[in-house]
């Protein structure tokens, strides 16, 4: 496909307001640095013989293990304790903590105690042990030690980075890397398990981390920003978009495609978008049918907008909406007829997270699938019959937990909500697997909402967020609940 060429001009103009990589925009983080510091000293040895560690990472554990320090052992006691299933869980929970800090010395949450994200709420005894880690580790003289280094590495992505940003802004017509008063952040982490991008949203502020890697990892950085800015403009007009919803039958099918896409319309809307503006932007490895076959269905219909929105002058939030309109299902639906989804998603050089995205991990019961596959095609009355065989077939709990949740999900849709609320208060009865319990814990926040009982509905949803194992797009699902209730109290 030809590719979109930014035209010089337009590439001055946009310099002019942009700044490029902005003062702080990427940086390292004190922070950060001691959360990671303490993992090493403590028994994080993820992937320490990989090549592409920075070899700051050997010589920091280096030094710590020659520091006497008596708050090693709680340290150790502490990781242990909190040990996750891989890797990058491993790694994804320590940061979450550090970016949801003040940083050396207090340590102090930024959040309230009711909107902590979920996976710092079990580290939070962490806290008091890294302010006296701190203190006997010498972390602060660590700190201004690795100065170069840390240097070296900002060097080494601030010119393909402020390139990066500078395509998306010219290419989106967007003026300036700050965005609806919200903050896009890039840290660089030398001190993790390398090849790893991880992004976090916390209230205004989007959050990317990147470990070590042979190259750097900008495409992926570039990515993320693209969500920094596109997120909103699906949130603003997603009744709009949710009116066409229907179109995620279509890609129910897809095995390479993550289940958040599968049940989060919004969110695969947008990555569709992200995937189609990829392909018009210099240096992307994006394709249009490689994403189509990925299970990203609208890919082909956003690329075919965006040749449109090349040739007008208006700017992509004032665009988007327009674009929104055009989306016909039964177009889609007829283009979309026969298409052969890959098996698997493309290989990638670097892992790439957002915060974790448990997915259930129960292989999926036969009458279930069955379940499952007639609800998705709004084959309701089957669908039904087969949750309530499931129900009969076995005892085992969490299976139930599924059945009723199906079921609840089919009296919803059948416009019988008081059914719909009884059957979700099965699911929490019978030991649900952590996605499912989430999704129900939202579904009674929107039930309770409806109702006007605002008060059990912020109850469901900050439970919802409590949930260990939630899927991303259910704790977005139950932060929006809370915002919106939020917005509906008295002044």
């Amino acid at each position: 496909m030809k590719r979109f060429f930014i035209p010089a001009v337009l590439w001055l103009l946009v310099a002019g307001c942009l700044g490029a990589a902005e003062h702080g925009q990427l940086d390292a983080s004190p922070g950060l640095f001691t959360v990671l510091a303490a993992a090493n000293a403590a028994g994080y040895d993820a992937e320490l013989a990989s090549p592409n560690n920075d070899p700051m990472r050997a010589q920091l554990r280096q030094a710590l293990a020659a520091t006497n320090m008596p708050v090693l052992r709680e340290l150790k006691s502490f990781f242990a304790a909190h040990r996750q299933p891989n890797a990058t869980a491993e790694l994804s929970q320590y940061i979450s903590l550090a970016l949801s800090t003040s940083g050396p010395p207090d340590f102090n949450l930024h959040f309230k105690s009711t909107q902590i994200p979920p996976d710092v709420q079990p580290l939070q005894d962490l806290l008091p042990l890294l302010q006296t880690f701190y203190e006997e580790a010498h972390i602060a003289e660590l700190w201004r030690r690795a100065q170069p280094g840390i240097e070296e590495a900002i060097g080494r992505y601030q010119e393909p980075l402020s390139l990066a940003i500078l395509q998306v802004n010219s290419y989106l017509r967007n003026p300036t890397a700050g965005y609806m008063g919200r903050r896009f952040q890039v840290y660089l982490d030398q001190l993790g398990a390398p090849n790893q991008v991880q992004t976090r949203s916390y209230a205004d502020d989007y959050i990317v981390v990147v470990t070590a890697s042979a190259e750097p990892r900008v495409n992926d950085v570039r990515h993320a920003y693209l969500h920094y800015l596109l997120d909103p403009l699906a949130t603003k007009y997603g009744i709009d978009l949710l009116q066409k919803r229907a179109l995620i039958d279509l890609a129910q099918p897809a095995p390479a495609l993550a289940a958040d896409y599968k049940s989060d319309f919004l969110l695969l809307a947008t990555e569709s978008l992200i995937k189609a503006i990829e392909t018009r932007l210099p240096g992307s490895k994006t394709h249009v049918e490689e994403a189509l076959r990925e299970g990203y269905i609208l890919t082909p219909f956003f690329a075919e907008q965006l040749l449109a929105f090349e040739k007008q002058p208006d700017a992509m939030r004032i665009a988007f909406p327009e674009m929104v309109k055009r989306l016909t299902p039964a177009v889609e639906i007829k283009r979309l007829a026969g298409v052969e989804f890959a098996a698997k998603p493309r290989e990638r050089a670097a892992k790439v997270a957002l915060v974790e995205r448990p997915e259930p991990t129960e292989k999926l019961n036969p009458t279930l699938e069955e379940g499952d596959r007639l609800y998705a095609n709004r084959d309701l009355e089957n669908a039904r019959q087969a949750y309530l065989r499931l129900l009969k077939e076995t005892d085992d709990q969490p299976l139930h937990a599924r059945a009723y949740y199906g079921l609840a999900r089919v009296a919803v849709l059948q416009k019988d909500p008081e059914t719909g609320e009884r059957l979700f208060q099965k699911v929490l009865e019978c030991s649900p697997e952590p996605y499912v319990k989430a999704w129900a814990l939202v579904y009674l926040g929107r039930l309770s909402d409806i109702a006007g009982d605002r008060s059990q509905a912020e109850s469901h949803f900050q439970n919802a967020l409590a949930v260990n194992g939630a899927s991303a797009a259910a704790l977005r699902e139950a932060e929006k609940g809370m915002r919106e209730i939020a917005s509906k109290q008295p002044n």
